[in-house]
C-alpha cells in the first residue's frame, strides 16, 4: 500500500518504518531539512531499541522514504498518517496547531480520494475539527480514521510489530476495510482489530495511558504510606499483582512517571474534563503524586545532609526517563538535578544512551562520565535514578573506594537493603524500612564514621 507520514518524531518514524519493514511503500515527511537529510544518510535521531537498522535496510529497499515534500508525498499516497506533535500547553490541554496544519496541507495537495489518518494522540472531538478543515480546503472524497498508537519507548519497535490490538476508529466501511488492509500483516497471530466510532478510539488512547499512570502514582502512593508504618512495599506490590485481577505490569514503585505520554495525556485529560463541566479528581490526584514522588526523594536528600548540600558531590546514575531510551521529557533526573544545583551541589552523571540529550538541557552545569564508575569518584552519595540493567549488579567493593561516604539513594529500588548493610552501605530506597545500623554514643553509625575516615 502506498502511505505517507507526516512528522518524524518518535511515532511517526517507528510507525513509518515498521509500515515498510510489512511491504508497504512509505514517504516521511517533514519540514525539518536536515533532519530529512540525516535520515536519509541512516542516522536516526532518537535511541530506539531496532529501529536503526530498519530504517537503514527499509531505505535501502527503496520501501522507506524520506523528504520536504509534503506535497508530492500526498500526491503519491493513499493513506495519509498525521503523526505531528501535540505538546501540552500551559493550561494542560493540548496544542493541536501542528495538526491542522498539517490536515489543510494535505486537502490542498489532494488529488482524489484519501483517507486521512490522526496517530498524534489528540483530544476527544479534533477528528471533527480536521474534517471540517479538509471540507472547506477540497472537493475531493475522503474518509477521517483515528487510529491512536500505543508503544512503549524502549520496546517501540516490537510493540508495532507484534501489536496486542489494534484500534481504529471510522465512520464509514471503506476507510475500515482499507485501514485492516493496512494492519492485517501484523496481526497473524489473531490479535484483535478493534474497529469502533472516531471519539471512542480518540479517547481510548488517554483513557489507557490515563489508568496506567493511575497504576503507577497507587502504588507510589502505597509506598510512602508503608515508609509511615514499616511495612515493605516490595513485599506489598507481590501480595497485590499475583492477583489475575490487578496484574504485575506498571505496579512498580520508584520516581513517578516521564516521558511524552503520561504526563502529557494526564492533563489533557484532566482539561477535557473541565471543559465539560466534570472534575477528573482521581486523575488530579495521580498528577499531583506524581509530582510529590519526586519531592520526596530530594527530602530524603536534603534531610540525611541536614539541608547543607553546597559543595557536595552526588553521582546520579541514570538520566532518561526510562531504560532503553535518550528521553528527558518530564524526567526525575530533571527534577533532581534542577533542585540539587539550586542548592550548590555538583553533579557527576552517566547515562548509557541520554548524554548527549542531557547536554542539550544542562549545558555544562554538569560532568557527564563515560561509565559508571567514574561517576562515583568523590562522590558523597549515588542516586540511582533509571534502572538500567548494567546498574543492577554492580561491583560495590569498587563502589565504596571510588565514594567518599558510602551513601545510597535508590529511586528504583534496585538493591536488597539486608546485603547493602552487610556491605558497609547507607542505604535508602522506596517503600521499605530503613536499615538499622549499629552507632556508637554520640549516635554516629559505623558506616558513617568508616565512610568519613574516622
Amino acid at each position: 500500500m502506498k502511505v505517507c507520514v507526516v512528522g518524524t518524531g518518535y511515532v511517526g518514524l517507528v510507525a513509518g518504518t515498521c509500515l515498510a519493514e510489512m511491504g508497504n511503500d512509505v514517504i516521511c515527511v517533514d519540514n525539518n531539512p536536515a533532519k530529512i537529510e540525516s535520515l536519509r544518510q541512516g542516522h536516526v535521531p532518537i535511541y530506539e531499541p531496532g529501529l536503526e537498522e530498519l530504517i537503514r535496510s527499509n531505505t535501502k529497499e527503496e520501501r522507506l522514504f524520506f523528504t520536504t515534500d509534503l506535497d508530492a508525498a500526498v500526491k503519491k499516497s493513499l493513506i495519509c498518517i498525521i503523526a505531528v506533535g501535540t505538546p501540552e500547553r500551559e493550561d494542560g490541554s493540548a496544542d493541536l496547531t501542528a495538526v491542522f496544519n498539517v490536515a489543510r496541507q494535505i486537502a490542498k495537495s489532494m488529488d482524489g480520494y484519501r483517507v486521512i489518518v490522526t496517530k498524534s494522540t489528540v483530544p476527544v472531538g479534533t477528528a471533527d475539527q480536521i474534517r471540517a478543515i479538509v471540507a472547506e480546503t477540497t472537493t475531493h472524497e475522503f474518509s477521517i480514521v483515528s487510529n491512536p498508537e500505543f508503544l512503549k519507548q524502549g520496546a517501540a519497535v516490537d510493540d508495532f510489530l507484534k501489536p496486542d490490538r489494534v484500534v481504529i476508529g471510522a465512520d464509514n466501511q471503506r476507510a475500515f476495510d482499507i485501514m485492516r488492509e493496512l494492519y492485517g500483516p501484523f496481526l497473524r497471530t489473531g490479535n484483535p482489530i478493534i474497529n469502533m466510532d472516531i471519539k471512542s478510539a480518540e479517547m481510548t488512547k488517554y483513557a489507557a495511558n490515563a489508568f496506567l499512570a493511575t497504576k503507577i502514582s497507587f502504588i507510589n502512593e502505597m509506598s510512602t504510606l508503608c515508609e509511615k508504618v514499616g511495612a515493605d512495599i516490595s513485599m506489598v506490590r507481590t501480595g497485590i499483582s499475583t492477583d489475575n485481577r490487578i496484574g504485575p505490569q506498571f505496579l512498580f514503585p520508584g520516581l513517578g512517571y516521564g516521558g511524552s505520554c503520561f504526563p502529557k495525556d494526564v492533563k489533557a485529560l484532566i482539561k477535557t474534563g473541565q471543559e465539560n463541566g466534570h472534575a477528573m479528581n482521581i486523575l488530579e490526584a495521580v498528577d499531583a503524586k506524581n509530582d510529590q514522588q519526586r519531592v520526596d526523594f530530594l527530602e530524603k536528600i536534603f534531610s540525611y545532609f541536614e539541608g547543607d548540600l553546597k559543595g557536595k558531590t552526588f553521582a546520579l546514575w541514570g538520566l532518561a526517563f526510562k531504560p532503553r531510551t535518550d528521553d528527558l521529557r518530564e524526567a526525575p533526573s530533571k527534577t533532581i538535578i534542577e533542585a540539587l544545583l539550586a542548592k550548590g551541589a555538583k553533579i557527576q552523571a552517566f547515562d548509557p544512551k541520554a548524554t548527549e540529550t542531557a547536554r542539550q538541557i544542562f549545558g555544562d552545569t554538569i560532568k557527564y562520565c563515560d561509565n559508571s564508575y567514574e561517576a562515583l569518584q568523590g562522590a558523597d552519595a549515588l542516586l540511582l535514578v533509571t534502572e538500567w540493567n548494567e546498574f543492577r549488579r554492580p561491583d560495590f567493593e569498587k563502589m565504596k573506594k571510588l565514594m567518599k561516604r558510602a551513601v545510597i539513594f535508590d529511586g528504583r529500588n534496585q538493591y536488597e537493603i539486608e546485603r547493602m548493610g552487610r556491605r558497609g552501605f547507607e542505604y535508602f530506597c522506596i517503600g521499605r524500612p530503613t536499615l538499622d545500623l549499629p552507632s556508637d554514643e554520640e549516635g554516629t553509625s559505623e558506616i558513617q564514621r568508616e565512610s568519613a575516615g574516622v
